[in-house]
């Protein structure tokens, strides 16, 4: 499923994508596993639901060492969201 995005603002090599209904209640989500090939080039997940401007991005290896800190793991979702929410919904021409 590996494909490169260059467009929207930044440079994403998308790994794997699921979607989650999150139960009967929760509200649904897309998970996306990506490669931020800009600056850091390193593995991130992103969390994207259905309402623009919820879009969550943590760096896989800090998540694995247990960083789940504000300001250490955190990364801006609105950088990424265009470019994983146009996965979702592609444009029709």
């Amino acid at each position: 499923m590996s494909r490169l995005l260059k467009n929207h603002r930044v440079r994403i090599k998308i790994v794997d994508r699921a979607h989650h209904r999150n139960g009967i209640c929760g509200a649904p989500f897309n998970v996306f596993l990506f490669d931020d090939v800009e600056d850091e080039n390193t593995r991130k997940v992103a969390i994207l639901f259905e309402n623009p401007w919820h879009c969550a991005v943590l760096d896989i290896a800090k998540l694995a060492r247990g960083d789940i800190a504000f300001g250490s793991n955190s990364y801006r979702g609105d950088h990424f969201e265009p470019a994983l929410r146009a996965l979702i919904n592609p444009p029709t021409e």
